[in-house]
């Protein structure tokens, strides 16, 4: 897996972004989807880095070659999705219609005080969980994040909601284990996306969409330091306002000797790999990690 994101530059422009999110909020969401498509058109016509990626994955999990219309339905239901971060994080999420599947995964473990791991990723949205967490269910959720990656879009829309900006523990600073063994202790859930490789992360290679590559170990091995469960999250986006969001358990607590850890990690975090595969197949418009994945170039 590449670490291109790390130094992918937004594209957006304060200007825009704050354009957008006022004409979501006073005009409403079907003026805004409207504004969606020139949006996506600009997009398709001049990020060619995003067009040529999102064909090369499109081509892996729709084992086809994706047509003109496959690239853009992708690349518009990305900015779907980010349109919606505005009406979930301003706390009008009733706009979305937003089903749950499996919630007791992770209330039985709220309802009893314990702390654990929430593994998500780039496919769909994180936001609806993150937003619904503060909002509707008042969930014990911090969120593992870098703070400095993509500055612009994550100031404006923590401006909607400070409720929200109150959960990130930043990744990369020195006290960041700490702050998350103590949100853990408390019973609180901690959230981390387990699919792009940073700089400094520990790497395993496991196979995706029919090659191998590499994801990073940290999640498994906060999970075995911290002795704490992990559940997958997956927070899906169906077109329109509809959303699903699934949990499933990954690992109980490891109790795992010290010659068995790195078997572990592997297999845990390649059994992550093959859900994530799995939803992916499921929603293939939802994969948004438009860079060279499998650094091909």
């Amino acid at each position: 897996m590449s670490r291109s994101w790390f130094e992918t530059r937004e594209r957006s422009s304060d200007f825009w972004l704050k354009t957008i999110c006022w004409i979501a909020l006073h005009l409403g969401r079907s003026v805004a989807r409207f504004l969606l498509w020139p949006i996506t058109l600009y997009f398709f016509l001049f990020s060619r880095g995003a067009v040529t990626h999102s064909r090369s994955y499109l081509e892996r999990v729709l084992d086809r070659k994706p047509s003109v219309s496959d690239v853009f339905r992708h690349l518009h239901s990305f900015a779907s999705t980010i349109l919606d971060r505005v009406f979930l994080l301003s706390g009008r999420d009733n706009e979305l219609d937003i089903q749950i599947h499996a919630p007791e995964v992770l209330l039985d473990r709220v309802d009893a005080g314990e702390g654990c791991i929430l593994l998500g990723s780039h496919l769909g949205s994180f936001e609806v969980l993150r937003a619904l967490g503060v909002h509707r269910t008042h969930l014990p959720l911090r969120v593992l994040m870098y703070a400095d990656h993509n500055q612009m879009i994550t100031r404006l829309l923590h401006a909607l909601s400070p409720e929200v900006a109150d959960t990130v523990i930043p990744l990369g600073r020195t006290d960041t284990l700490l702050r998350v063994k103590e949100a853990l202790d408390e019973g609180e859930m901690v959230g981390m996306l387990g699919d792009r490789v940073a700089e400094s992360d520990k790497q395993v290679d496991c196979q995706f969409l029919g090659e191998a590559t590499q994801f990073p170990a940290g999640a498994m091995i906060m999970a075995l330091a911290l002795k704490v469960p992990v559940v997958l999250f997956y927070g899906l986006y169906l077109g329109g306002n509809r959303y699903e969001i699934h949990f499933e358990l990954l690992t109980e607590a490891p109790e795992v000797s010290r010659a068995e850890r790195q078997a572990f990690v592997h297999e845990m975090t390649c059994r992550y790999a093959s859900r994530l595969e799995y939803y992916a197949r499921k929603a293939p418009f939802n994969w948004f990690n438009f860079y060279d994945y499998w650094h091909k170039s």
